[in-house]
Order: structure tokens, then sequence, then C-alpha cells
């Protein structure tokens, strides 16, 4: 923003703002400015009051700026002063405030950062809240890992200098009737105005939801659609965000289908799962001796989980970094037991 002139229309735009650029989280109200503390760049447009008209960030596993550029901004910054009229007018109704919160009320983070003196980061609180959510026994992997849903599972493709507005439209999203053209404007009835806002939205339905309601303008007119949410929509890639919590295991796997499993005489409802790729760092670590293509049917002996479809995502919902377990392998047709050494990432607190 330091970059902006005066004379542009973003100048100008900005110039109806009172900017405030936070580089230490100590003080800040997090029970307020909530947000996936993994994003590189964040802003929240809100009044005096404390109540936020609109965010703008957010990302995906592509890139830290997937989702981001000056046009888009350009519209939030619009959006913004049209929704502060709004407000001053009595006709945008005042939302109820969450309950305060500060990194000070989390133990983990008062304890590797506060009480040392260093500087309270976002990844950090993102990280060490979770930390005290495993110590508390409190976490849940899928709603406080995976809080980004990557909308492209959906089959939604933005047009992002424009917002909100569709480029293309596949899969659950062109089924339930979204065209490119369209410009999202509510999910499940609540107003966004920008992808952040969006994805924060989409972050917060419950991980067991089957589908979604998005409301989006075409030709002046707006349309109410359900889009059917696909099997493991929530899934998102995990490696970018070093999460403490998260048991690194070094290799990928696939699912296998039902007929190949039966065809091996393994449990047909089961995750097993064949190994595509395996990480470097496993021989380093001494992670585990799994090669491409062996078939991982068994975890310490279970087959199944109600909600995962490979080994892999099993052990990362299902047991604590740092954990040591017995992997049930197949391979060139000889079942084996494995050890497998999960790593607890650390990275600057």
């Amino acid at each position: 923003m330091v970059l902006t002139e005066e004379n542009t229309k973003r100048g100008k735009l900005l110039q109806q703002y009172v900017t405030a650029r936070i580089t230490r989280m100590d003080r800040i109200n997090i029970g307020l400015f909530d947000y996936d503390r993994y994003n590189t760049l964040y802003f929240f447009l809100l009044n005096a009051d404390e109540q936020i008209y609109l965010r703008y960030g957010g990302r995906d596993v592509r890139s830290a700026t997937t989702y981001l550029n000056l046009e888009s901004l350009e519209l939030a910054l619009e959006q913004g002063l049209e929704l502060h009229k709004q407000y001053r007018a009595g006709k945008l109704a005042r939302r109820t405030a969450p309950p305060p919160k500060y990194p000070r009320d989390i133990p983990a983070l008062v304890e590797r950062t506060v009480s040392r003196g260093r500087c309270v980061e976002c990844h950090l609180i993102g990280d060490l809240e979770n930390v005290q959510r495993e110590r508390e026994g409190t976490l849940d992997k899928l709603r406080d890992l995976h809080r980004a849903p990557d909308i492209r599972k959906l089959g939604i493709e933005l047009d992002v200098p424009k917002g909100l507005k569709i480029a293309s439209a596949a899969g659950a999203a062109a089924d339930a009737g979204v065209r490119p053209g369209d410009v999202i404007h509510k999910l499940n009835g609540v107003d966004v105005w920008t992808f952040g806002d969006f994805q924060w939205e989409y972050g917060r339905v419950h991980h067991s939801a089957t589908e979604i309601a998005i409301a989006v303008e075409r030709h002046g007119s707006s349309l109410d659609l359900n889009v059917q949410l696909p099997r493991f929509w929530w899934h998102t890639d995990l490696t970018y965000r070093n999460l403490s919590v998260d048991p690194r295991v070094y290799f990928r796997s696939e699912p296998l289908a039902r007929e190949e499993k039966r065809t091996l005489g393994l449990d047909d409802e089961g995750f097993a799962s064949r190994v595509v790729s395996i990480d470097s760092l496993s021989d380093i670590l001494e992670s585990h001796q799994l090669q491409i293509g062996d078939v991982i049917y068994g975890v310490d002996g279970e087959t199944r989980d109600e909600v995962a479809n490979t080994a892999e995502l099993h052990i990362k919902l299902r047991r604590q970094a740092g954990s040591e377990l017995s992997l049930q392998v197949l391979r060139s047709g000889e079942r084996i037991e494995m050890p497998l050494k999960t790593t607890r990432m650390s990275f600057r607190k």
C-alpha cells in the first residue's frame, strides 16, 4: 500500500479508509479477528464499532497469492465503502460480536512465545492453538486442521480480478446449475463479497454436511442453487502449514478400488491404499521402509475408518504426531509388518 499513488483509483479509495498494519498479535482480539492463520495477506474491512464488513485474503495449496490481485482488492475497497454507507444509514444489521479471546488465553502460546518475550505471529497462533487443543483432548482434526477447503473440488474456478465471478464451472457446481459469468453473493444465506468472505464461510461449514446453498447473480436476477458436496470436499494438503499436530509420514498413497481390494483378499470396506510416492526424508529420518507400489491395508491392526479412504489419511486423522505405528503391508503378494515412525514438525516458535 505504501507504493500506491494517491491520484490512482486505488489511492483514492484508500484515502477514504483509516488503515492499520498489524505486525504482532500480542494484544489483538483474535476472537474478533479470526481467520485461517496461514494466509500470507489478510485484510479486515470494519468500522469503529468493530463491525466487520468483509474480508480480503485467502489462498489455496497452489500459491499464497492464487486469489489475490490489485483489481480484486479495488472491488473489495469499493464494496467496503458501500457497506459503510448502508451501516451509517441504518440499513445494515449489526452483528453480534464473538466472545473476546487474546493470545494470553492460550497457555501453549504463552509458554512458547509470550513468556519468552518473542513476537506473537499469526502462524504461531494457528499452530499453538492446535497444540493446546491436543493437550486438552479437544483437537478435532477435521475442523481445526482443514480450515480452508478448496473450492476447486466443487468445480469452481473464479475470474479472480472480478472477485466472485465464475470463470468456469464443472462437477458438483455445474450439476447444481452454476454457470460461467455468475457472481456468487451468498453462501448458506450469508452475504459474501470477496473470496476471503467465501472461504471463511465455507470453512465454517460442518464437515459432515452434504450440501451448501449458493446464491448467484445472473443477468440481474438472483438464483438460489444447492450444491451437493463431493466426498472429501473438506480435505486439503496441509504440507505448507507445517502443523505441529500433523503426523508427517513421508509417503503419499492413493485408495484402491473396491474390486481390487477384493481381488487381493483385503477388506473391501477398508482404507487399503497404494504407495505412489516417497519423500527422500524418509531415509534420513529412518521413518519407514516402504516402496512405491506397496499396498498398506492396516495400521496397528485397524483396516477401516469412517472418514479416511487411505492409510495415510487414517494416520493423520487418528494418530498423534511423533507416534510409532505398525503398518500391515502387501508387497508382491506377501503380507508383512513394518514399523512407521511419524514425525512431529517444529519450526521457529
